[in-house]
């Protein structure tokens, strides 16, 4: 697929952005556990942070596919900035503008876009990961309030966001139809962080568990109506997986050009590495792997910006990059040798970073249901 020149303008913005802000500092904002942010106001003036909402919300108005190529770009050089920007986009950003109503426009969407504001989506918990039907977070009506009880898990952002984009039981006798999705700022009392994780990889962002207690939210901060909390929620899932692919891709793009780079000035037998067919293989068949990968995202974003069903898609996508980026990052390492598996190479932070993708907005196994499910639809 070749990019038109407005995309292929935002992928270049992206990737300047991304190698003379992030790279020269990503070791040090590893070690803190994120950056300044300040960085995030830095990609919103620059139109990373509300990258497919209407302008007149402070938005860039853009197709999805060039948030998706933006998305390879800052994932190139780090996962966890590139999990911070995916989560504030989509599902807070883009939730808001497709089913806020004119007040929570007005009060949210300029701060998101800006990059003032950071959001997180609130939908995991400890006992329920891809059933998002079986959370038990409840918000009980109390006059023109809701209050909010439960626990949530595994929460990109939870310490660091600005507002929270969080699913609740409103109907415990409606089955499905009884969750609805509530937006609301999280310097409220009763939002409380009960746990920051030590992770693997994206070690540039916090992922937290976090208690509701007894918190009040005004009747205001439902999204959309009540009841229709599943719906929403499961709206964005074929946007979340492109946008996996795409992060995918883009680590283990990094992760081949860094191979790339070390085979070229590695000398074994009088001769660099790359010129040993063995390597050079090696080296083809990880580009392969990657372009095919690329495609397959941009692919199923093409089908999402022209209203076609992208869902099988856009889970052939999550389930073919994220896999492919564990295999090059790890040929990557086997490439480097010993300097592959020592913090003086990028490989190993690569290796780390990837390995959440075929976990995070739905298992491998689930991509893999949800193609089957598609099966009688492709052609074959």
């Amino acid at each position: 697929m070749i990019l038109t020149q407005d995309q292929k303008s935002i992928q270049l913005a992206a990737r300047d952005f991304a190698r003379s802000r992030i790279a020269p500092n990503v070791r040090e904002w590893e070690q803190n556990g994120g950056p300044p942010k300040t960085l995030y106001k830095e990609m919103g003036a620059i139109g990373l942070m509300g990258m497919t909402v209407d302008p007149a919300h402070g938005g860039s108005g853009l197709d999805f596919l060039s948030y998706a190529v933006a998305m390879e770009e800052i994932s190139a050089v780090d996962g966890g900035i590139s999990n911070m920007m995916s989560g504030s986009n989509s599902p807070v950003a883009a939730g808001v503008d497709a089913y806020g109503s004119k007040q929570q426009k007005d009060m949210i969407l300029p701060k998101l876009c800006s990059g003032e504001w950071l959001g997180s989506f609130h939908l995991t918990e400890p006992h329920t990961g891809s059933d998002a039907s079986a959370i038990t977070t409840k918000a009980v009506r109390d006059g023109d309030e809701f209050i909010l009880d439960g626990h949530k898990a595994f929460i990109t952002g939870g310490e660091s966001s600005d507002v929270a984009m969080i699913v609740a039981v409103t109907d415990p006798e409606a089955g499905k139809a009884g969750l609805s999705v509530f937006i609301t700022p999280t310097d409220n009392p009763g939002y409380q962080i009960i746990g920051r994780e030590a992770k693997l990889g994206h070690r540039t962002n916090d992922l937290c568990q976090v208690r509701f207690d007894a918190m009040r939210v005004p009747q205001s901060d439902l999204l959309g109506d009540e009841g229709r909390g599943l719906a929403i929620a499961l709206s964005g899932l074929s946007i979340g997986r492109i946008a996996v692919a795409a992060q995918a891709v883009g680590g283990a793009r990094q992760a081949l050009r860094l191979a790339k780079e070390y085979a070229e000035i590695r000398d074994t037998f009088g001769k660099p590495i790359i010129e040993h067919q063995t390597i050079a293989f090696l080296l083809a068949e990880m580009a392969t792997k990657v372009e095919v990968a690329r495609q397959m995202y941009l692919h199923a974003a093409t089908l999402q910006d022209t209203g076609l069903d992208s869902a099988a898609a856009a889970s052939m996508a999550k389930l073919f990059a994220s896999e492919v980026a564990e295999w090059v990052a790890s040929k990557a390492i086997q490439i480097h040798g010993g300097a592959g598996f020592l913090e003086d190479h990028l490989v190993e932070k690569i290796y780390r970073d990837v390995r959440v993708y075929q976990i995070y907005e739905g298992t491998s196994e689930i991509q893999k249901l949800v193609i089957s499910r598609h099966l009688d639809a492709l052609e074959m």
